[in-house]
């Protein structure tokens, strides 16, 4: 296979506790505490019910993901440019930015806001977003650094303490992220290691990813966003319809090759997120996916959100979900990266 070649000694170096991506990813628990300590700017009232609830702006659809099954009024998550026509007085707009906030959602923001709908806004409270949706009908959510994931949990959580979503505890989402870390910290072996595991097997396949569930799909997205940016290398997050053809059409492997006489072949590897959690309909669908990869002689690997007698939530899933991927993604690159 061309490229850098993945040297797994780099994942053990003592200077990876200073690793700025690591480091980024252990301390996302954090990150979601500061957000959700913040206090707000202006409150909205339960008993104020809206017609209907539009988000934008980052990890909108992550919100979609976790509201569409509960919500109680019709909800859409907008990708622009413009506001729908159907925006007014009685509507909620969710709105999730950053320092630099994309100038159409800011637009949107202010259109909202002048015909009349209640507003969440998470944002820096300094931003031009903050400045231009300030009134009596918003709550702000205030942010002292950009991370879209931390914003949109401190959402949720305001969205479920109106009625509009299912409870989200921010500490315990926080909590699945500080464990996430804890396991996948540097300093722990390789074979101890998921983040480490996963990295050295993505090193000379081709990921291709699936999560049955709307949160578990949208972390296989991100998962594959990363990958992708790590080894530069395709990799994909899809349906099972177009996982199963691509999987029928790679070439089965022999089990007695030597693998430097082709080195040039890159396999798939298939990616299962939470496939023991599945409703009854699509378990049958990963077993197929597994039954199939194998078949061919492929590696299939599992990421889990862990034991499901614990009773964690669907965020906190998702939480662990995504940074177990991403932390496989961060060590990838680090084993292809020359010191």
């Amino acid at each position: 296979m061309n490229g850098p070649q993945f040297d797994d000694s780099r994942l053990e170096s003592p200077d990876l506790e200073q690793h700025e991506g690591l480091r980024w990813l252990a301390t996302a628990g954090a990150r979601i505490r500061r957000v959700a300590l913040a206090e707000p700017h202006g409150q909205l009232i339960r008993s104020d019910r809206p017609r209907g609830v539009l988000a934008m702006g980052a990890e909108a659809r992550l919100v979609r993901g976790v509201l569409e099954p509960a919500c109680p009024v019709p909800f859409m998550a907008w990708p622009g440019p413009g506001l729908p026509a159907w925006v007014g007085p009685l509507d909620l707009a969710v709105i999730l930015g950053s320092s630099d906030t994309p100038g159409w959602i800011v637009q949107c923001a202010a259109e909202a806001k002048r015909r009349g709908a209640s507003l969440i806004v998470a944002a820096p409270e300094e931003s031009e977003l903050a400045r231009v949706t300030a009134s009596s009908a918003t709550t702000l959510i205030p942010l002292t650094e950009d991370d879209p994931v931390a914003a949109a949990v401190s959402v949720l959580a305001a969205l479920g303490e109106l009625g509009l979503g299912p409870v989200v505890h921010p500490e315990l989402v926080a909590d699945a992220a500080d464990l996430v870390a804890e396991s996948c910290a540097p300093s722990r072996d390789l074979s101890e290691n998921p983040g480490k595991e996963l990295a050295l097997v993505l090193a000379d396949r081709l990921p291709l990813i699936w999560g049955g569930t709307t949160l578990a799909a949208r972390a296989s997205r991100r998962v594959a966003e990363a990958v992708r940016r790590a080894c530069g290398r395709p990799a994909l997050a899809a349906d099972a319809g177009e996982i199963r053809t691509l999987l029928t059409a790679a070439e089965a492997c022999d089990p007695f090759a030597d693998p430097f006489d082709d080195a040039g072949q890159t396999q798939p590897v298939l990616v299962l997120l939470d496939d023991t959690k599945l409703p009854d309909r699509l378990s049958g669908v990963a077993i197929d996916l597994a039954d199939l990869a194998e078949s061919r002689g492929l590696r299939v690997v599992r990421i889990s959100s862990g034991d499901p007698e614990l009773g964690a939530t669907d965020v906190e899933r998702y939480i662990t979900l995504l940074l177990k991927g991403l932390y496989g993604a961060a060590y990838l690159e680090i084993g292809l990266t020359n010191a």
